[in-house]
């Protein structure tokens, strides 16, 4: 079977469902059962090489990704391949294909949660509808989001397949006195800090974990930073409107987008990752907070309980009360830290890259017999 992965996103956007094809598509590479043939299909303007593989050749596009007319164009570019199955793990499959197809649903947010979107992506998200219908299976990050789907689309769960995502194995435990000293030299950041990562966008919550922190400092008079690293997403400017009205410009330390080693040394130096987004398909930040030993604040939300089960303390993401109540028994309870850290990285384990190449496979074998 001849295989084809749409990688193109990686080029736009290296987090994210960039980071769910760059992951996949190696764990696929060095699965030793592998005898298809795979094409990966890039961006034209992408000088990335996925893969050094012979047996996963790299074909360019000129169709660029999240664009109203890729549906259609992405027909003619594929046609001529010889594909037996094409993979979008983005979603969007072409149209009038001569081939299989399995899309990837990492989440329904722009249908539960409109108000987060931009016109511009409420527009490239509304064609779910018609990639749903046409696919000939749809791989779900979790039962969550397949719920989703079968409730808020009327996907029949025949055609679903729950698969759950990895964590980057470069997130480890390390040698602290390195890590300290890498984030020292780097941002003069001290140990123990409150940590988020995410891309800063509505859904995350930031307001509220602004909110969370203003509390612990005026109530509590508590001195450990809130840092945040991420990129800005769409409607960022909430988060500087809040930042401004508690007076946090000078407090909150917000890194911008960080390197995976400067992550895994983030995670290893925090206090706690706290997350309290408001919706996620599946939410890998906790896992890989959990994977260095680091314990874990999450929102109370559907698909939480599949990610990190009861090795996290879960808050109301709508009760900014809750989370600084949360932080602050973290902040002052050893014993409730290690206990989290224990089950933290033993919930991790139950998750890899390399499980869910194998799935992966199985689905395309499946749809394309």
């Amino acid at each position: 079977m001849h295989i084809g992965i749409d990688a193109r996103l990686v080029f736009y956007n290296k987090a994210g469902i960039g980071q769910y094809i760059i992951h996949l598509t190696k764990a696929i590479s060095k699965l030793q059962s592998i005898h298809e043939r795979f094409t990966i299909l890039q961006s034209r303007k992408d000088k990335f090489r996925i893969l050094e593989n012979s047996n996963f050749a790299r074909v360019s596009l000129w169709t660029p990704s999240h664009n109203w007319f890729e549906k259609f164009a992405l027909r003619f570019e594929t046609m001529t391949l010889g594909l037996d199955l094409l993979h979008s793990p983005d979603f969007i499959p072409p149209l009038w294909r001569n081939f299989k197809s399995v899309i990837t649903v990492h989440d329904l947010s722009f249908m539960l949660y409109p108000k987060f979107m931009t016109k511009e992506s409420a527009r490239y998200y509304g064609q779910i509808d018609q990639a749903v219908r046409s696919t000939d299976h749809i791989i779900a990050v979790s039962e969550a989001t397949k719920e989703d789907l079968t409730k808020l689309l009327g996907v029949p769960e025949q055609k679903i397949s729950v698969i759950y995502e990895g964590v980057n194995p470069i997130y480890q435990p390390t040698d602290k006195r390195e890590a300290i000293a890498a984030i020292q030299k780097k941002w003069q950041i001290e140990p123990g800090f409150i940590f988020f990562i995410s891309t800063l966008e509505p859904r995350k919550n930031i307001p509220a974990l602004l909110k969370s922190y203003k509390y612990l400092r005026d109530k509590y008079k508590i001195k450990e930073p809130l840092v945040l690293a991420g990129k800005q997403g769409w409607f960022f400017e909430e988060v500087e409107r809040t930042l401004q009205e508690l007076k946090l410009e000078n407090e909150a330390i917000f890194l911008g987008r960080v390197s995976d080693s400067d992550v895994k040394y983030l995670y290893n130096t925090a206090g706690m990752l706290v997350y309290p987004s408001f919706y996620e398909g599946f939410g890998l930040p906790p896992l890989e907070a959990m994977q260095c030993g680091t314990p874990v604040i999450a929102s109370k939300i559907k698909v939480m309980p599949e990610v990190v089960g009861d090795a996290a303390l879960l808050i109301d993401p709508h009760d900014h009360e809750d989370l600084a109540s949360a932080i602050y028994r973290l902040l002052n309870d050893e014993q409730l830290c290690q206990d989290l850290i224990h089950k933290g990285t033993q919930q991790a384990s139950k998750f890899s890259w390399e499980k869910a190449a194998c799935e992966t496979i199985d689905v395309y074998r499946k749809v394309g017999s």
